[in-house]
């Protein structure tokens, strides 16, 4: 009987596959890419647990253990790395995460759609600017002898190191995540807000509540699981702040506030050639991720949210 039943299972599943069988391949192209970019690439963490050699590979390696951890946690300036790289994630989940929000919804007011068009355009186009181009508008406007410090001096102030000061390197740094990134990161919360029913809104009307309160009690609470849900993918990344940005904003002067741990991989990996030491600090970073977003994940769903799994 219970034989049966399996067989009849996987009838109905074949079944259904070979009736859509146009949407699975379409899905291949993706599933192809996170085996080969994703999933075939973590054989690397055993690099972790190695002292690991180019020339004698996988197998020849000599087998260390947690050393490399060990050498990690003892590190001389492993807890600066931690403060500065869970600051500016802090700040960038404080000043930047809201950004985009609070963009849509200023967007989902506007109803000229041709002006609402050229605004989405506007701030769309930074995202297309390559952290190089804006590494060097940034020299540009706030060097010394830049733009803007030319400009204080015309009006009878001093000059101010603000790429050298290292209490601005931090406010520079989101400065340049919102710029960049706010516009682009909208899409999806119009894609959110295109999804309310108007008839809601035209309830709200005959009820007589004004633009803030049905912003209030219908559009924030349509997008809630939207935010959760992205703000929950954000603390996955929260000891990823992105390496090139910072790496073309370092400098020696600012070194104690901004070097993070993709900036010491880079440093340790590539240019000093301690590949294990290295590949132990991104492991480290990517199970501290998964911790947080984990708990994160479970006290969504605890206060009845929805999560991601």
């Amino acid at each position: 009987m219970i034989a049966e039943k399996t067989k009849s299972l996987r009838k109905k599943r074949f079944a259904s596959i070979y009736q859509d069988w146009d949407l699975y391949v379409l899905a291949v192209p993706g599933i192809l890419y996170f085996i080969i970019f994703k999933y075939i690439p973590m054989w690397g963490i055993l690099l972790s647990f190695q002292d690991y050699s180019p020339f004698l590979g996988f197998s020849g390696s000599e087998w260390v253990g947690l050393k490399h951890f060990n050498n990690l946690f003892h590190y001389e300036h492993f807890w600066r790395l931690m403060k500065n790289t869970l600051l500016i994630s802090f700040y960038q989940l404080v000043f930047f995460f809201p950004v985009p929000i609070i963009f849509a919804l200023l967007l989902n007011e506007i109803r000229k759609l041709f002006f609402k068009r050229i605004v989405q355009t506007v701030i769309y186009l930074p995202h297309f600017i390559s952290w190089v181009v804006i590494a060097s508008m940034t020299y540009v406007l706030l060097s010394g002898g830049g733009v803007v410090n030319h400009l204080i001096q015309e009006a009878g102030g001093q000059t101010v190191n603000f790429l050298s000061a290292p209490d601005m390197f931090r406010t520079l740094i989101v400065s340049q995540d919102i710029w960049k990134e706010a516009g682009w990161g909208t899409i999806i919360y119009l894609a959110a807000l295109a999804g309310v029913d108007p008839m809601l809104y035209e309830a709200a009307v005959v009820d007589g509540a004004n633009r803030w309160q049905q912003l209030r009690h219908i559009t924030l609470p349509t997008i809630r699981s939207t935010i959760i849900i992205l703000f929950l993918l954000r603390l996955g990344h929260i000891l990823d702040v992105g390496f090139e940005q910072i790496f073309l904003m370092l400098n020696n002067l600012v070194l104690n506030v901004g070097d993070v741990f993709e900036t010491f991989v880079y440093s340790k990996g590539l240019i000093g050639g301690q590949f294990s030491f290295a590949t132990a600090t991104g492991l480290f970073k990517s199970v501290i991720s998964l911790i947080i977003l984990a708990v994160a994940n479970w006290l969504t769903k605890k206060f009845g949210e929805e999560g991601i799994y």
